[in-house]
């Protein structure tokens, strides 16, 4: 006779960890080294790094960068870490020194801001060995120079209109990886991958907001499973 398993484990204290939400896996994915990327949640926070099952972080925070905070990051990860290494408050050649530090860290792409001149991006692809992505907030005619000067992937982050840049992005680049804010709904999710994105990041929940409802099931006398 033969024992039937389980195609699933999420065991006792993990069964409550952040969930890519589904509609994220009818995107198509990007490979990197070899490894295909659909999800990417939007995060520096450990805790939130160690708990939720997306294949990549894309680590961006509003300071400027410090390789610190990479090594932590990259030292908790299980899975890719894409850098941010500047581009907006931080310039110039200390941005190009970032990068070549993210990469020998061991950080599987570095991350641009949308201001980043194009020249510097030149600049890091001449020195390093990973992927360059640019995030494009608005379409202007400095999104196609970024990428001529050598942005491997496109990090789309135009609130309600990532579509519309997605969609001016593959007019004129066909089969450019595009990464993508997608929304919270499986309907912003499934427009955004119709217009063109090959991966989603995702935004988690703040701590915060994830610590209201374990607290109001403590208030209630009730158990919850997975806060300690």
């Amino acid at each position: 006779m033969n024992k039937q398993y389980p195609n699933r484990f999420d065991g006792t204290l993990r069964k409550v960890s952040l969930r890519i939400p589904q509609a994220v896996y009818q995107s198509s994915g990007i490979l990197v080294f070899g490894r295909r990327i659909k999800s990417l949640v939007f995060t520096t926070d450990l805790a939130t790094v160690r708990n939720v099952n997306a294949d990549a972080i894309l680590a961006v925070y509003p300071f400027t960068p410090q390789p610190i905070i990479n090594q932590a990051l990259l030292m908790t990860a299980d899975i890719p870490v894409f850098a941010g290494v500047g581009g907006g408050l931080t310039q110039g050649d200390r941005v190009v020194q970032l990068a070549s530090y993210a990469e020998m860290q061991g950080a599987a792409g570095v991350v641009v801001n949308a201001p980043t001149d194009p020249e510097v991006i030149r600049r890091i692809s001449r020195i390093i060995d990973i992927p360059i992505v640019v995030t494009a907030a608005r379409w202007d005619a400095r999104v196609p120079e970024q990428i001529d000067a050598g942005a491997a992937i496109v990090n789309v982050a135009g609130a309600a209109q990532t579509p519309e840049i997605i969609r001016r992005l593959r007019a004129d680049f066909t089969d450019l990886p595009v990464i993508a804010s997608g929304g919270n709904t499986d309907e912003t999710i499934l427009k955004t991958i119709e217009a063109g994105a090959n991966a989603i990041s995702w935004t988690p929940p703040a701590t915060k907001e994830l610590f209201s409802e374990v607290m109001r099931d403590y208030r209630a006398g009730k158990e919850h499973y997975g806060a300690q």
